[in-house]
This record gives C-alpha cells, structure tokens and sequence, in this order.
C-alpha cells in the first residue's frame, strides 16, 4: 500500500481523523487530498520522532533466565536497538554464547559501556544486586535503564529509568478478571435480592399507607 488516507488510519487506532491529521502535521507530514499520505514516508517521520532511525547499543546485565530470553528476543533489531553486550557476574558465565554473542564478565562493564558507546542499560539480576549495578552503569555514562529487578532503584536527575514488573501486570489482569466474575455473577443476584426485597415491601404496606417509591429503570 503506497498511500493511505488519514480516515483509514483513523478508523485503525480508534481517533478523530482530524485530530490524527492535527497531530501529523506536527511531524512535518501533509497529506495530498484526494490521496493520503506517504506510506514510507510517514513511517520514516514517525521512526525519526521516536529516535529509531539510529543505531542504540544496549548492554543486558543479568543473563540467567528472563536476562537470556531478552537476548534472545528478536525485536531489538527492528526497532533500532542493538545488543552490544551480554554481561553477567557467574564466572562460569563467561565466554558462553548466548543469542550468538558470548557473555563478559562484569569486571569489564565499565569498559564495555565506553568502547561500544552505550547509553541505555538493561538489568535483569536478582534484586539484591540490581542497585550496585545501576550505580555502575550510571557511573560508566548510562543514562537510560530498563529495569526487569523487583526492586525500585535509585537514580540521580537526569537519568531515566524504565521498571518492568512482570508480577505487578499478573496482579493487574488478575484484577480485572476478579472484576468481570463479580459483574456476571455477584452483581445479577444482588439485583434480583435487591427486586424481591422491594416486592416483599409493597406487598405487606397496609392499605392506604405511602407505597415505597419505585425508581425508573
């Protein structure tokens, strides 16, 4: 598809076309009328903006089994994310390859981060030592951390940190499933309660006595 019209895009992401042609415009991107936009080209404004048309070599630190798996994940590249650098503590860690790149020991962190130029860090060590890490990395010049620990780290001003808490987004969708079960099933039988009750009142009101009113449905 070389074009596509800003009501398409629209309908897509659930917005007003006006606003979405609005919020364009701010990219620099205008549409032809009668023909849309420039698929690639928009594609490229919206990369540009979101700082994915450069190179970001990124370190994990921590390759047990969630470090691996974020090694392994294939969506890096595609978004302009590089692994540089796979690091961990284990001594027997070291030299072993993981995603095709060997693990380094974290004696050579500080070195790592200069020579590949690394301004983004992810850490996914056990939470006791994600802290010593997190000094390390931002000591070395990383300046933006992914942080898969359970724990919150501490960070000086200007340095941004992102926190991925698996258990916290379970607890989220464990939430709403509590929720929808209440709403199918207690919230029906609290109605029908609720129903009989106002029945029962009406029917045992003697004659002439006020009748409880009935709200609108």
């Amino acid at each position: 598809m070389p074009t596509v019209s800003s009501e398409e895009l629209a309908a897509a992401a659930g917005v007003n076309s006006a606003k979405l042609r609005k919020d364009f415009s701010y990219l620099g991107s205008y549409g032809t009328r009668g023909v849309g936009y420039d698929v690639e080209y928009l594609v490229y404004q919206i990369s540009r903006e979101l700082g994915l048309t450069q190179d970001w070599p990124v370190v994990i630190v921590g390759i047990g089994n969630l470090g691996a798996a974020l090694a392994n994940y294939g969506g890096f590249a595609s978004r302009g994310f590089r692994v540089a650098a796979l690091i961990d503590a284990d001594p027997a860690m070291t030299g072993k390859p993981v995603a095709g790149i060997a693990v380094q020991h974290t004696d050579e962190l500080e070195k790592i981060i200069t020579d590949n130029g690394v301004s983004i860090g992810v850490i996914a060590t056990p939470a006791g030592a994600a802290q010593q890490v997190c000094d390390r990395l931002v000591a070395a010049g990383v300046t933006s951390i992914l942080n898969f620990a359970p724990t919150v780290l501490s960070v000086p001003d200007g340095v941004d940190v992102r926190k991925v808490d698996l258990s916290i987004e379970l607890q989220i969708l464990a939430f709403h499933e509590q929720r929808k079960a209440g709403e199918e099933t207690v919230a029906p039988d609290e109605v029908a309660s609720a129903q009989a009750a106002a029945q029962d009142t009406r029917a045992r009101a003697p004659p002439g006595a006020a009748r409880p009113h009935r709200a609108a449905p």
